[in-house]
């Protein structure tokens, strides 16, 4: 699978300033929030060795704050999954298991992308800002609609089934986690297309990509992660006397 080609930062180097080939400084929000945010990219993305300057550009320029639960945006960077402003009990994935997906999936300006359990949108607007055409999928998308991303369309519906007529997808993140696996989901990639999100079809969760070639798909198991197992992803409970 032919990717995004990787513009890693120096050892040592800090992103806001620091913008690479015909890249301006990344700017922030305020001040506060942007401490915060650059913590979280220098000790939980590059840390995981997420060094990607345009990913990193992105977690840098996209507010993570904006998709919290109001009494939690505080703690927007901790390192660690969140409760989103989005539908009740979906959370944001923690900045490390997100980066660590983007990095694996390696998005490509102008690609179809679909992000499952959209929440609020934050995954949505990190693809955006990456230049992909986006379709955020939620059971209920009224906050995902409400904080008008742009290139992002927003499509209520199961999160096992891929919006009729919007594919094939480039990119799927499914930002939680399953315990079957998303077949269906994996049914709308195009060719070269990757799909990933957290395994919990074992003891350990763990990040999987599943990469359609040909006519057969790939899945790779690369990471250790956590993540809620997502609405429809769940293994139906075994019926006990």
């Amino acid at each position: 699978m032919a990717g995004r080609p990787s513009r890693g930062l120096p050892d040592g180097a800090n992103v806001p300033g620091g913008g690479g080939p015909g890249m301006g400084p990344i700017r922030m929000s305020d001040g506060k929030t942007d401490a915060q945010r650059l913590q979280m990219i220098n000790g939980q993305l590059r840390t995981s060795d997420v060094n990607d300057l345009e990913l990193l550009s992105a977690f840098a320029t996209v507010p993570r704050e904006n998709f919290v639960a109001a009494p939690l945006r505080p703690l927007a960077y901790a390192d660690g999954e969140i409760l989103s402003s989005g539908p009740a009990g979906r959370k944001l994935l923690s900045p490390r298991t997100l980066g660590l997906m983007f990095k694996a999936v390696a998005p490509v300006k102008g690609e179809r992308a679909l992000t499952v359990g959209a929440g609020a949108g934050y995954c949505a607007a990190l693809l955006a800002a990456l230049g992909l055409d986006v379709v955020a999928l939620e059971t209920d998308s009224t906050a995902a609609r409400a904080a008008g991303l742009a290139g992002v369309e927003c499509v209520d519906g199961p999160l096992t089934e891929p919006p009729a007529g919007k594919g094939p997808f480039d990119v799927i993140i499914v930002n939680g986690a399953f315990e079957v696996a998303p077949e269906r989901l994996v049914a709308a990639l195009s060719e070269g297309g990757r799909l990933i999100g957290v395994s919990a079809r074992s003891s350990a969760k763990r990040i999987v990509i599943f990469e359609r070639s040909g006519a057969g798909v790939s899945e790779r198991s690369l990471y250790d992660a956590g993540g809620d197992v997502l609405p429809g992803f769940a293994h139906a409970p075994a019926f006990a006397f």
